[in-house]
């Protein structure tokens, strides 16, 4: 699991490592709009699920870049193993190399330049796509270029740029979350329905919130649904909802809020497993020290059904002015939960093609029966 803390205005975490979402990010949609499911299943693509190479452990970086170069003057290119960088510095005077200096680390990058006997800094770019191998960067001076090339850890990830924006986070997570869909579930249906938008039209995969699913079925609220039938009626409707989503890829599931959304219910997870899970949890601390401490405590403790979460995003309050800083958080976590298990994805698929049996994250073999009396194979 993966933890994220979010705090004022709103930061995240994954489970053992924390993300930082910028407040200075605002979403463009005030309030989200809701999408419907379209009454037939929409076409999956031939093998939607990508191969997953063999699992890597490493330690993902824990923050979300809140700003990078003030504007896209550079050139850059992914070469598989390594990125490369270039500047025009012609233009500002600079005489050579030894006017230019480049400091990196494994997940910065800071170009300055000194002209007419000012230091002034060309780029700063605080959080990087991914690590590099620092040690490895090479800079020099080509006609009236600077070129910095950067060696990659993950060699086989596609950067779309530099640095971990949001435009780079959603062109990018794609490929690691192979069509596999994502669900956010906590205490909020508006939240959940909010973030869960935002993602959705960022990576181009379908929204779905199952709040609207409901009433729009029944032709009543989910309030008045309640005060009549009960929460139980209203979780086993949502149950049935999420089977048949099961089935479907790239779609963002916005889940009910409350002790009426199965999410919030032990035995009601089955079908959640089937996508990335996102739990969204408003937090009253003071400081992302003290989220994380939290997050922590509540995914070890597991004394509320969200813990079974992929990734628990802690939210500093809402605001849905931030709805895409939050949903930066939860792109960022997820970027690290699939880069620290490369196998995560193709487990989802296999627990999928399965038939979401109930038996994740120990996935019994093929004809298993979770109705027999049989012991499981896999403890």
């Amino acid at each position: 699991m993966i933890e994220a803390a979010a705090m004022p205005a709103c930061s995240s975490i994954p489970s053992p490592f924390t993300t930082k979402a910028s407040t200075h990010q605002r979403s463009s949609v005030s309030r989200p709009r809701r999408l419907r499911l379209p009454a037939s299943p929409f076409r999956q693509p031939r093998s939607p699920f990508a191969a997953c190479s063999p699992a890597s452990r490493h330690r993902p970086r824990a923050s979300v870049s809140a700003s990078t170069a003030p504007s896209k003057d550079y050139e850059f290119t992914d070469g598989n193993g390594e990125v490369e960088l270039r500047l025009d510095v012609q233009k500002l005077g600079i005489e050579g190399s030894k006017d230019v200096f480049v400091d990196v680390d494994d997940t910065s990058l800071l170009i300055r330049a000194k002209s007419d006997g000012t230091l002034r800094t060309l780029m700063n770019f605080q959080t990087l796509f991914d690590r590099i191998k620092s040690s490895e960067t090479i800079w020099f001076i080509d006609e009236d270029q600077l070129v910095v090339n950067l060696k990659k850890v993950e060699q086989e990830l596609k950067w779309p740029d530099i640095d971990e924006s949001w435009e780079s986070l959603t062109a990018g997570i794609t490929q690691l979350l192979t069509g596999i869909s994502i669900h956010i579930v906590g205490d909020s249906t508006d939240i959940n329905d909010a973030v869960a938008q935002e993602i959705a039209e960022g990576i181009g995969y379908l929204p779905v919130c199952t709040s609207e699913l409901l009433e729009s079925a029944t032709e009543k609220s989910i309030d008045t649904w309640v005060a009549s039938e009960g929460e139980d009626s209203v979780a086993d409707a949502e149950s049935v909802v999420l089977e048949s989503l099961s089935s479907h890829v790239r779609t963002v599931v916005a889940t009910l809020g409350g002790k009426q959304g199965a999410a919030s219910r032990f035995d009601r997870w089955q079908y959640l497993h089937s996508g990335f899970t996102v739990w969204l949890s408003v937090s009253d601390a003071s400081d992302e020290a003290t989220a994380r401490e939290e997050a922590r405590r509540s995914v070890s403790s597991g004394s509320v059904a969200y813990a079974k979460a992929d990734v628990v995003v802690k939210l500093g309050g809402w605001d849905p002015e931030y709805t895409r800083a939050v949903a930066q958080g939860c792109l960022v976590a997820l970027k690290q939960l699939t880069l620290a298990d490369k196998k995560l994805a193709g487990k989802k698929s296999l627990y999928i093609r399965l038939g979401c049996r109930g038996d994740w994250p120990n996935i019994e073999p093929p004809g298993w029966d979770p109705d027999s009396d049989a012991p499981p194979t896999n403890v």
